[in-house]
């Protein structure tokens, strides 16, 4: 594992240091869990928004596919 040094705001760093307490893990267990938490949201964020854009790339082409099908349906020499 490797080590860093962070500088905190003293206002944050004593909120952190009352919930890591609260929840009888060290300051640097704490950070470590809070980390961890960004990374997965940041990571579900990253994830839901290439959904969402493939989504909308096949929502477009099955609009195309759509509209094909309707004038092929309508074309009575079909």
């Amino acid at each position: 594992m490797k080590a860093i040094s962070l500088k905190l705001p003293e206002d944050l760093l004593e909120t952190s240091r009352h919930y890591a307490a609260a929840m009888h893990l060290s300051l640097a267990a704490y950070i470590h869990l809070a980390v961890e938490k960004m990374n997965r949201e940041i990571g579900a964020r990253a994830r839901a928004k290439r959904i969402a854009e493939a989504s909308r790339r096949v929502r477009g082409e099955s609009m195309r596919v759509n509209a094909q099908s309707a004038a092929i349906e309508q074309d009575r020499d079909a």
